[in-house]
């Protein structure tokens, strides 16, 4: 019997040795992101992200959530004093990270960037896999100009202010408004929700500004829009008085543009993690990390879609969420 005990704790001991090594042997890895409940994107970035950064997958990751730069800012210097050996970031502004992103090089800290841009000197990340917000914009808007309508007043419901989806997709719409092609009817920040976008647009509609465009900065907020529209019995989307757009390709979203509810939806893809983690293993291998543009980044290839061309097939294929 004592061989036998002898023998179990021996084994114990091992495994327990082996759980230490294989725990020290993982790379860790702090990130920095927004909730997962801003939005459906967010939603299945988060998923994403916490698929390949993983035990499994050799690392050891934390993730701190929040929409407020600020502490964001002071989420990421945690992380640099705890020791993580790389920092992930998706910024909730592009702005104010110079000093936090000087301190983790410093530090020993490689940075890499997720689905947004900083402004900031190269030099301070490794590189990043970012989406082209500005060519999202202008996608958007030389679609709606191809509409060809009579006229154009447009609702204007943005994204949290001084993020680079923001930033990006206004830019196109805010170049219309100052040409005087197209009429500024209302322009608020919807804080990528439904409830504040749905609040909104029945703001405008009790005021009784006439309007026939809705250009909402996510997908999340154009439902809003859209159910703002229903409640006051206004039509929308194919043949409808107003033309409904959104960004990110929400899978409900492409299934309304498929039934001709929603007329727009801009692509902006969520699956950065698998290219961070390439990344990863050629720093890890001493190895320079290829194909990344002048600014070391890597941009998403991203298109979009509206109620007239839209198959099942690309509900199934671009469709976020289920």
């Amino acid at each position: 019997m004592k061989k036998i005990l002898a023998l179990v704790l021996m084994l114990a001991l091992c495994l327990g040795l082996v759980a230490s090594t294989n725990a020290d042997d993982l790379i860790k890895v702090g990130i920095v992101n927004n909730p997962p409940s801003e939005s459906g994107y967010r939603a299945a970035n988060v998923k994403d992200f916490e698929t390949v950064f993983s035990a499994e997958n050799g690392y050891e990751a934390m993730t701190y959530f929040s929409l407020k730069n600020d502490e964001q800012i002071a989420a990421a210097r945690d992380f640099i004093n705890e020791g993580v050996q790389y920092l992930l970031i998706s910024a909730a502004d592009v702005a104010g990270w110079d000093q936090t992103l000087q301190d983790a090089k410093d530090a020993g800290v490689k940075v890499l960037l997720f689905d947004r841009e900083i402004e900031c000197d190269p030099e301070l990340y490794e590189a990043g896999v970012v989406s082209d917000m500005a060519e999202e914009g202008n996608t958007a808007v030389n679609w709606l100009v191809d509409q060809k309508l009579d006229e154009y007043k447009v609702v204007h419901i943005q994204g949290v202010m001084g993020s680079a989806a923001q930033i990006g997709r206004t830019a196109a719409l805010e170049a219309k408004f100052a040409d005087g092609s197209m009429t500024k009817v209302f322009q608020q920040t919807g804080n990528w929700s439904a409830d504040e976008a749905k609040k909104i647009v029945e703001s405008v509609i009790n005021s009784g500004e006439d309007f026939n465009v809705i250009y909402a900065e996510n997908d999340d907020m154009a439902r809003g829009a859209i159910q703002a529209l229903d409640d006051a019995n206004i039509t929308h989307g194919k043949d409808g008085k107003v033309v409904v757009m959104g960004f990110d390709c929400v899978k409900a979203n492409l299934r309304d543009l498929l039934a001709g509810i929603q007329n727009y939806d801009g692509q902006c893809s969520p699956f950065q993690a698998k290219l961070i983690d390439e990344m990863i293993k050629k720093l890890e291998a001493g190895e320079a990390i290829e194909g990344l543009n002048e600014k070391k980044q890597i941009i998403s290839v991203e298109k979009g879609f509206d109620c007239y061309t839209i198959t099942q097939e690309d509900v199934d294929t671009y469709g976020l969420g289920d």
